[in-house]
């Protein structure tokens, strides 16, 4: 049994017609909801009409871990703080159509965007204050932002040549080439 805090949630996928002779449809995130019993535990298809379809992907599990602290604060302090969701076409399933299944949910901004570093499909909703709430009191007891540190200027910073050695500077110029003194 884990340690960390959980929150068990349900994805709901959205497919809807598109006015588009090569791609009559799109797959979308439409949500990110608490997780309930009634759901069971594969996905099902909710409603469907002639521009739309609802499905559900129950068993979505969010941990969160004390050392990603900075990802749920990136997350926290954005303009409108979210549930991020990873996921991908699944040509194979049992179902007549390609279904969009969801693959991993997340509250990191850290996770998100190692999930887009690696070219997956990544979509987020906005997440409910409940849910902002509880991250942002995980955050006040795990997370202590990096003091930033006062840069030293470059002018007081001791020089180096390309291999790392200590050089120096010196104002006596020598003119001329070959070791010598340039004659006119």
């Amino acid at each position: 049994m884990s340690l960390r805090p959980t929150i068990e949630v349900a994805v709901i996928m959205r497919r809807e017609r598109l006015d588009n002779r090569w791609q009559p449809w799109r797959w979308v995130l439409d949500d990110v909801v608490p997780a309930e019993a009634a759901f069971g535990d594969v996905p099902r298809l909710l409603r469907q009409d002639d521009n739309q379809a609802l499905w559900l992907f129950p068993g979505f599990v969010v941990e969160l871990f004390k050392d990603d602290g900075e990802g749920y604060h990136l997350n926290l302090s954005a303009p409108a703080p979210c549930w991020f969701v990873l996921w991908r076409m699944d040509e194979e399933g049992s179902v007549p159509e390609p279904l969009a299944r969801p693959v991993a949910v997340s509250l990191s901004y850290h996770d998100a965007g190692r999930w887009l570093d690696a070219q997956e499909t990544v979509e987020q909703v906005p997440a409910p204050a409940a849910v902002l709430q509880a991250l942002q009191a995980f955050v006040d007891e795990h997370y202590a932002p990096e003091p930033k540190r006062r840069r030293r200027p470059d002018s007081f910073q001791s020089l180096t040549d390309r291999f790392g050695n200590p050089a120096s500077v010196s104002t006596d110029k020598q003119r001329g080439g070959r070791g010598g003194p340039h004659h006119g």
